[in-house]
């Protein structure tokens, strides 16, 4: 079982768009996958940068989407869970 890590997905990925960092999120959502015991190797991993929701300390969110490379559709739970607010 994986760690337990109290930021979201979505927080950490937002975190590191924001510090620059952007270049490592590609492989910390693979990580997140395997974690999960998804193959990432099944997924194109796409991010969208979007402002935050209003009273947000943040300035931008980072939503997560994924792709499947075989064309079936993609878990809604675990869409859900890569981009649940923190």
């Amino acid at each position: 079982m994986g760690r337990l890590n109290p930021y979201s997905l979505q927080l950490q990925i937002t975190r590191m768009f924001e510090q620059g960092q952007s270049f490592f999120t590609t492989t910390k959502v693979q990580e997140w996958l395997k974690e999960r015991n998804h193959n990432p190797d099944d997924y194109d991993i796409i991010f969208h940068q979007k402002p935050a929701p209003p009273g947000s300390q943040s300035v931008m969110v980072v939503e997560i989407e994924f792709r499947r490379k075989d064309g079936q559709p993609v878990d809604p739970w675990l869409y859900e869970q890569a981009n649940l607010q923190a």
